[in-house]
């Protein structure tokens, strides 16, 4: 999954799982705004993996 992070007007972009992806953008757009992270199925090869993904997969307690 591609990731597309809006963050004080700059933009990064990273490779995720589906699942960290999901809980990280629901996650983010909860403390910015609604629109702050976009995400397609784009070829991610060129992209970084998302730092601490495996954070996003643990389930919380």
């Amino acid at each position: 999954m591609h990731l597309s992070v809006f963050l004080h007007g700059a933009r990064f972009d990273f490779a995720a799982c589906l699942t960290a992806a999901l809980v990280f953008a629901r996650e983010y757009q909860a403390r910015h705004y609604s629109d702050a992270v976009t995400m397609d199925l784009g070829d991610t090869s060129g992209y970084p993996r998302l730092p601490c993904e495996k954070l996003y997969l643990e389930p919380r307690v």
